[in-house]
């Protein structure tokens, strides 16, 4: 007569299974972070390049997975590979020369929600210093963003009007924040990194944590 098993063995069985499909189930968070490359920002972009650290040591100590794209040039447009480690990303933006162009914000919010439809992609962070496309164009993208719950945070370097109006309003259709600062702030850079990394890993409750003008400004867009 064949034995059978053991309810132990049986139960065991069923717990490592259970454990593998939550281990296969499981999936890392990951933050987009885009930049405009165009010839204008270049010292923005070199300024990113040394502040780094403000974002890639949160990925490292959160499991954060960081997708850098940029654009440049005439239809220049780039994303790199899922990064958890700070190493890889700096050095893919050390090797990156601004050049002119103009814009392809609607390229990277469409790039932003096909990888959300494979990815557990937590939120896009933007950082630009101006608009040159359709705003109906970016608003549609944008909704279609918030509807799968992925929130863009435009950081945008200066204050000119018609940006700043199109960047509010693609915030307010994804639920996330409009942030202008000061050209060239190194310190407002810094901020702006540590409080998108905080909220990739914690949500709004890891920004409250925090400190700063830029923090309170968002978090304010974030609670209306």
């Amino acid at each position: 007569m064949k034995q059978l098993p053991s309810r132990k063995v049986s139960v065991n069985t069923f717990l490592e299974k259970v454990k593998q499909g939550a281990v296969a189930s499981w999936k890392p968070v990951r933050l987009i972070f885009a930049m405009d490359a165009t010839a204008s920002r270049e010292h923005s972009w070199d300024l990113a390049t040394q502040l780094h650290d403000e974002l890639f040591r949160t990925a490292q100590e959160k499991d954060l997975n960081v997708q850098l794209v940029y654009y440049r040039g005439i239809l220049d447009f780039h994303a790199s590979t899922w990064s958890s480690t700070a190493t890889d990303l700096h050095q893919t933006m050390q090797m990156v020369r601004c050049l002119g162009g103009r814009t392809q914000i609607l390229r990277v919010l469409s790039h932003a929600y096909e990888e959300s439809l494979r990815e557990n992609v937590k939120a896009l962070a933007f950082v630009g210093d101006t608009c040159e496309e359709d705003p109906q164009e970016l608003y549609s993208i944008a909704g279609r963003l918030g509807l799968i719950g992925v929130p863009v945070f435009l950081f945008q370097e200066g204050f000119e009007s018609d940006t700043s109006a199109i960047f509010a309003e693609i915030a307010r259709r994804t639920k996330g924040a409009h942030i202008p600062f000061t050209p060239g702030s190194a310190q407002a850079f810094a901020e702006l990194l540590s409080t998108i990394a905080a909220y990739a890993t914690g949500g709004t409750s890891a920004v409250n944590q925090l400190k700063g003008r830029f923090t309170t400004r968002l978090l304010e867009q974030l609670q209306s």
